[in-house]
């Protein structure tokens, strides 16, 4: 008997090996190349497949392969980041090159063995039995894109997850290679990858001595750490390529660096060299493509990448990139309810991607996907990311950064990463079908609830007919996608996803987790009502400040506003009673009127009682390149002993805190007697904030409240508006 069992089992191992199938069980090997990557891959394999099996594999560095083996070896020729996974002679073969070698052992546990890595160490393996059958296999994975980076506050964390349905004490390197994504360094010198003119040519070491460096504009040269360069100058260019070549040379295996604008709009260069190259090219870019060509034949053997971004985003008319200039092309200023060809900021921009596609096939893509001034607000963009990856890769783009956000707690946060990262790789896919297949794993009995949040969400924000902007506030949607019905009916659904897995402790958490925006949009809409219940609003307050602290939600926005102190502010500026303000519900009037965007909102927003948020674009009163003055009348004499207003920072929106505010008092409204004077110090703290500026004196008798506003007018050197005019928002003036 023994020797038929034998016989049997060499029989089915050889019709097995001759179909290419594969049979994988505890005498199983992995065997890899020896190289660092082939040694990653075969770790995350034996983690992963000796828990599927109950049964620990061994790993070897070289050897003899047998059947039953797995075999990581490096081949070259399938392309950059390429792999192919295969079966031969019942041995499993996951061959590539590089980092791709990782990339096929992830591929196989979430094809072979039904794998879901959802990051921060939480996963969902399924087991596989004693022995785990494969093939015949021979699946070749190229990407779309050869470079592909995104946002996830998943991608850097070390150590156990705090829940999961199985845990595992693991950098988060895993979640980067199961996305197969990459990050600048792995590519740019020193990290030199966007906005890198003043790491190139300090303006605190040229500045001072060499202004002819730096953009020349109104007059005059603006240099500084935010200033643009004087692209003509040939000073320049030696010097930035003598930077350059150390960098290289400092940095060996790294052939691809940044040469590019800082941040900022409309600052760059006209003396009249740089505006004859504009004039000729029709386009800032002009300049710009003419300079990075310079440094680009300096170094052919080089990738010198350039940002087409704001001022430089459409293409010159003559001057043609070189084959080793990189072209990162931002689409920053595009609306997000619909794919881009369907709006018209997006077509506008698809005159640019369609320019530069057709004169360099070397395109670096930078797509923005979430609102920056609120992590914690709905975004549904979903299925509009898929269709302008697609429209990417219809163009030639051969590089992609889905800038989406990072943080825990902030719109459907492991979801969306998911969602680019997979159409990165292939933006064919269907998106629908990868949020089902998310959705499914990852919420489990609630899927179907939060499936249809989604939907119902898109579909609300496509027909409020409302733009969809990476900048601005829940209540610019609080009569459209976020209007009472509406809010209702999400909420409904996430009571019937709690409700779904009440007993699955896990799930119940990522519910609840996926549940702030709503949350946090209700919180931001309820401060704008003027008949609020503020005790049910301090009740909504409270339930979102614990859980942001439950789920360690970090920050509200790019400019990292901490929502603890979200929920302190709230408290001290929103659910206060505006009655014991004698202003309150005062007419005003302008002496030096604000900008005419504001002027309706003008009439009522000083006096409502009701306080502006971190958006400028509700219930705040701007000026823009100037002083402000106005007058409030109390409507009867009163005792005024203390006069306030309330400023907005916002700098990252060219919104800077005054020099100084100036009250006066008087009975007949001719004649102001001062009442005081507050300088305020130079502010550079670019986190949304807000400066409650007052002053107390001596009881007087008033009946009119003079304040006059002194703007900083134009941003300052250390900014990236530098040069051009900058804003100053008040809203709530206060008098007791």
């Amino acid at each position: 008997m023994k020797r038929f069992a034998v016989a049997v089992a060499a029989v089915f191992l050889g019709v097995t090996a001759l179909f290419g199938q594969v049979r994988i069980g505890g005498n199983s090997r992995i065997i890899h190349d020896g190289s660092a990557d082939g040694g990653r891959a075969a770790a995350v394999l034996e983690r992963y497949v000796s828990e599927a099996l109950d049964s620990r594999l061994k790993v070897l560095p070289g050897g003899k392969s047998r059947q039953g083996d797995i075999v990581i070896r490096s081949v070259p020729g399938l392309g950059e980041d390429a792999f192919r996974v295969r079966t031969e002679g019942g041995v499993l073969l996951l061959e590539g090159e590089g980092k791709a070698l990782v990339y096929a052992a992830c591929d196989f546990l979430e094809q072979e063995l039904g794998m879901d890595y959802w990051g921060d160490g939480e996963y969902l393996l399924p087991k596989a039995g004693k022995v785990l059958e494969t093939g015949p296999l021979d699946r070749l994975e190229k990407p779309a894109f050869n470079f592909r980076q995104t946002q996830s506050y998943m991608l850097h964390r070390v150590g156990a997850a705090t829940s999961g349905e199985s845990r595992a004490s693991v950098t988060d390197d895993l979640y980067r290679y199961w996305y197969r994504l990459e990050e600048p360094s792995d590519v740019f010198v020193d990290n030199l990858w966007v906005h890198t003119f003043n790491r190139l040519l300090p303006a605190s070491r040229y500045g001072a001595a060499h202004p002819e460096y730096y953009a020349f504009f109104k007059g005059e040269r603006h240099p500084g750490s935010a200033g643009q360069w004087c692209l003509s100058n040939p000073d320049v260019l030696e010097i930035v390529c003598s930077r350059i070549d150390s960098l290289f040379r400092a940095n060996p295996g790294l052939n691809t660096i940044s040469v590019s604008q800082n941040d900022g709009s409309d600052t760059y260069c006209r003396c009249p060299d740089c505006q004859r190259i504009i004039d000729e090219e029709g386009s800032p870019s002009g300049p710009m493509i003419r300079f990075v060509n310079a440094v680009a034949a300096r170094f052919p053997d080089k990738q010198i990448s350039t940002l087409a971004y704001l001022f430089t985003m459409v293409p010159p008319r003559v001057t043609r990139p070189l084959p080793n200039v990189n072209v990162m092309l931002c689409d920053i200023d595009c609306r997000r309810q619909t794919s881009l060809p369907e709006n018209p900021s997006g077509q506008e921009f698809m005159k640019c991607l369609e320019g530069w596609s057709a004169v360099t096939d070397n395109i670096f893509l930078w797509d923005y996907g979430i609102n920056f001034d609120n992590y914690l607000s709905p975004f549904p963009n979903l299925h509009t990311l898929a269709d302008n990856m697609r429209i990417f890769q219809d163009h030639g783009v051969k590089m992609h950064f889905s800038q989406i956000g990072n943080t825990r707690g902030g719109d459907l946060a492991e979801l969306r990463p998911y969602l680019v990262s997979k159409l990165m790789w292939n933006p064919r896919a269907s998106a629908d079908s990868l949020i089902r297949h998310f959705c499914a794993g990852y919420y489990g009995d609630a899927a179907p609830f939060i499936e249809r949040y989604i939907s119902l969400l898109e579909g609300a924000c496509i027909g409020a007919d409302t733009d969809l902007f990476i900048y601005d506030t829940p209540v610019s949607y609080k009569n459209g996608m976020l209007k009472p019905e509406l809010m209702a009916r999400y909420n409904r659904l996430f009571d019937e996803a709690e409700a779904a897995v009440a007993g699955d402790s896990v799930r119940l958490m990522r519910v609840r987790r996926s549940r702030l925006p709503l949350k946090y949009s209700a919180l931001e809409i309820a401060r704008t009502l003027p008949d609020r219940d503020n005790a049910a609003v301090e009740a909504a307050l409270a339930d979102f400040e614990a859980d942001v602290r439950r789920f360690g939600v970090k920050s509200l926005n790019e400019r990292n506003n901490s929502p603890l102190e979200y929920c302190g502010l709230y408290r001290e500026r929103f659910l206060g009673d505006a009655r014991d303000n004698l202003a309150y519900g005062c007419s005003v009037t302008y002496v030096k009127p604000p900008h005419e965007r504001y002027a309706e909102m003008a009439v009522t927003a000083l006096t409502d009682g009701l306080y502006g948020g971190n958006g400028f674009r509700e219930n705040w009163v701007g000026w823009e390149g100037t002083d402000g003055e106005m007058v409030v009348d109390l409507g009867r004499v009163c005792t005024v002993r203390q006069i306030s207003a309330d400023f907005l920072r916002q700098g990252g929106a060219w919104v800077l805190e005054p020099e100084a505010v100036s009250f006066a008092v008087s009975e007949d409204g001719s004649s102001f007697v001062p009442f005081g004077t507050v300088g305020l110090p130079e502010n550079r703290d670019l986190k949304i904030g807000f400066r409650d500026v007052s002053v107390t004196a001596s009881p007087v008798q008033a009946r009119y409240v003079k304040i006059e506003v002194t703007g900083v007018k134009q941003c300052p050197e250390w900014h990236f508006g530098v040069g051009n005019p900058c804003w100053f928002f008040v809203d709530e003036v206060v008098v007791r």
